[in-house]
C-alpha cells in the first residue's frame, strides 16, 4: 500500500485536511503549532467510478476499492534539520513514506495564526525544501565519510562517492534530488538512502471556500515552483472538506455546486497521490465482490496475480483478460467472450490499466 506523508509548516491546514481525508480520523486540528506530535495514520479508498459499474454488471455483493495510507506529520519549522521544533523526529517520519503531500497555505485569514506572520507560499515552500535538503545533505556527507576508506581499493565504492558528491553539490545549490538527472546505475546507488528530496511530491494548495473553483495568485505561485520540479499541484480547501464530512450524502452535490465545482479537491488529491508512483489498477469481478487491485506499472500477469496471493503467482497458468471499456460496452463477460474480446494471456503479458482479469493457476 502506498504511504503518503502530509507535510508543511504549522497551521497550514494539514490536520484539518487529514481529518477530512479519513473522515473518522482522530487527528486534532487546533490553532497552534505542534498540535500533532505523533503521526496520525489513516487508510482511505481511492475514488474509482469503474468499481460500481463493474459491480452492477456482475451483480456483486460488495465492492472493495484500492487504498492509500495517509500519514499526518507534525508541522516543520525553520531549523528542523538541526532539531528545531522536534524536527529530527518529524523528518524521520517523512523518511518512512513513499510520497509527500506538501500542504501550502494559499488563503488569508487573520483568525488563523501563521508562524511567519504572513501568507507567502514561495517562502513557505522554500523553508520546507531547505530543511528537507539539509537533512539529505547531512545524510549524504555521513555516507561519503563511511565509504571513503573502501574507495581506496574498491571501484564500486569510488563510483558511489562520485554519485554522492554529485548529489551533495546540487543540494548545496538549493536543488532537490528530484531535479537531478540520474541514470539507472546512479539511481541504484541512492535507492536505499530514502532521501527526502528524492521522494515524489504533490503540492496541495489550500485555498478558502470561495476560491476552490478558481484558485488565486497564491496558487499560481505554487504552480510556478512545482513546474521546476516536475511536481503536481492540486487545489484543495480544507475548510470545504471539513464541512463536507458533516453533511448528509444527498446534500454534498448541492453544496459543491454552490461553490462552482463538481467535487471537492480531496478526490483529486487522492487520485493524484495514487498515480504519483506510477501505480496501476486492475479488477477482479464476480458475484461475491468486485475489487480493485494495485500494481506497479509494467507488472506481468503472474506478478499481478501474486498481489492477490503468492500461490497465484507460483502456479500461474493463464489470465482471462478483458479491457474495462470492452466489458462495459458488451454488458457482460459472456457477451464479451462471444465477440472475441476476452483474451487468454500468458506469463509475458504486461497488465494494462483497467484490465478485468480471472486467473487460472495450479495449487
Amino acid at each position: 500500500m502506498l504511504r503518503a506523508g502530509i507535510v508543511g509548516l504549522p497551521n497550514v491546514g494539514k490536520s484539518t485536511l487529514f481529518n477530512a481525508v479519513v473522515a473518522n480520523a482522530k487527528a486534532e486540528a487546533a490553532n497552534f503549532p505542534f498540535c500533532t506530535i505523533e503521526p496520525n495514520v489513516g487508510v482511505v479508498a481511492v475514488p474509482d467510478e469503474r468499481l460500481n459499474v463493474l459491480a452492477k454488471i456482475a451483480s456483486s455483493v460488495q465492492t472493495i476499492p484500492a487504498r492509500v495510507e495517509f500519514v499526518d506529520i507534525a508541522g516543520l519549522v525553520k531549523g528542523a534539520s538541526q532539531g528545531e521544533g522536534l524536527g529530527n523526529q518529524f523528518l524521520s517520519h517523512i523518511r518512512e513514506v513513499d510520497a509527500i503531500v506538501h500542504v501550502v497555505r494559499c488563503f488569508e485569514n487573520d483568525d488563523i495564526i501563521h508562524v511567519a506572520g504572513s501568507v507567502d507560499p514561495a517562502r513557505d515552500i522554500e523553508i520546507i525544501n531547505i530543511e528537507l535538503g539539509l537533512s539529505d545533505l547531512s545524510q549524504i556527507e555521513r555516507r561519503i565519510d563511511r565509504t571513503r576508506k573502501q574507495a581506496r581499493t574498491n571501484k564500486d565504492a569510488q563510483f558511489e562517492i562520485t554519485v554522492l558528491e554529485k548529489l551533495a553539490a546540487a543540494l548545496n545549490e538549493g536543488k532537490s534530488v528530484r531535479q537531478i538527472s540520474l541514470n539507472e546505475e546512479e539511481e541504484v546507488i541512492i535507492k536505499g538512502l530514502d532521501l527526502l528530496t528524492y521522494k515524489p511530491i504533490i503540492y496541495a494548495a489550500n485555498v478558502s471556500e470561495d476560491e476552490l473553483a478558481t484558485g488565486n495568485h497564491f496558487v499560481e505561485t505554487v504552480r510556478q515552483i512545482a513546474a521546476t520540479e516536475n511536481a503536481q499541484v492540486v487545489i484543495v480547501s480544507a475548510q470545504v472538506e471539513a464541512e463536507l464530512v458533516e453533511l448528509p450524502e444527498e446534500d454534498k452535490a448541492d453544496f459543491l455546486a454552490s461553490l462552482g465545482v463538481e467535487e471537492g479537491g480531496l478526490k483529486s488529491l487522492i487520485r493524484a497521490t495514487y498515480s504519483l508512483l506510477g501505480l496501476r489498477t486492475y479488477f477482479t469481478c464476480g458475484p461475491k465482490e468486485t475489487r480493485a487491485w494495485t500494481i506497479n506499472a509494467g507488472m506481468s500477469a503472474p506478478q499481478a496475480a501474486g498481489v492477490i496471493h503468492s500461490d497465484f503467482e507460483r502456479g500461474f497458468i493463464r489470465a482471462e483478460t478483458v479491457a474495462y471499456k470492452d466489458l462495459v460496452t458488451t454488458g457482460s463477460m459472456n457477451a464479451a467472450k462471444e465477440k472475441g474480446l476476452v483474451r487468454s494471456e500468458g506469463k509475458e503479458y504486461v497488465v494494462q490499466e483497467g484490465d478485468v482479469m480471472l486467473f487460472r493457476f495450479n495449487v
